[in-house]
């Protein structure tokens, strides 16, 4: 079975977000049209406690951008963002859910940040989406969301490892770019390491 991974469409991700990710709302219509193609749809939520350590209000005297050590791990600064039970936690209103199996919340431990929809950073935790998926007969997921520099590369990263076939659709996600050309190497990484980048249109 082939299940879509829908990663972390939530309103602080997208323009007007906290941390917003330019042009992220274009993937919307995107996604939706993808979502009639798959028996399997499952998404992943950014879900942090408002004390968690990868916002720099929380570190006296850091800045966003600042690279501190959390769970063991360099963390990059962020501002507060997908607090859980806030507005910019949710998912866009304009994104289709109804028929979603399953949301996997990640970030809720406030020692150690969590990018990928499959594991923390430090890969100390998972959030049970792997053993889902294959419990449920998936050998292969295609992935989209926000943002194809961090959650979206580090679950696509994590679903090859875990031995699923995988495909990135590139006009369904978008990145951060924080540095310029980060797209471009979020995208050649994930080729690199055995993914399928492809255009919704050739799904």
């Amino acid at each position: 079975m082939k299940a879509l991974v829908i990663v972390d469409v939530q309103y602080d991700f997208l323009p007007g977000g906290a941390l917003a990710v330019k042009d992220g709302d274009k993937i919307i219509p995107v996604i939706n049209s993808l979502q009639p193609k798959f028996d399997l749809i499952v998404a992943t939520q950014d879900w942090h406690p408002a004390d968690h350590g990868s916002f720099a209000s929380n570190h006296p005297g850091k800045n966003v951008g600042d690279i501190t050590q959390l769970g063991g791990v360099d963390q990059i600064l962020w501002p507060v963002h997908c607090v859980q039970e806030s507005r910019g936690a949710e998912f866009h209103a304009d994104l289709g859910t109804s028929n979603w199996t399953k949301v996997f919340r990640k970030g809720t431990d406030k020692e150690v940040d969590s990018y990928s929809g499959f594991y923390d950073n430090n890969r100390q935790q998972d959030t049970g989406l792997a053993d889902f998926l294959k419990n449920k007969g998936v050998y292969e997921v295609v992935i989209v969301g926000l943002a194809a520099d961090y959650c979206v590369k580090f679950t696509v990263l994590d679903a090859i490892q875990e031995g699923f076939e995988t495909t990135l659709v590139k006009d369904a996600t978008m990145a951060v770019n924080i540095q310029e050309g980060d797209f471009d190497k979020a995208l050649q990484e994930m080729h690199q390491a055995g993914a399928q980048i492809i255009l919704s249109d050739n799904l």
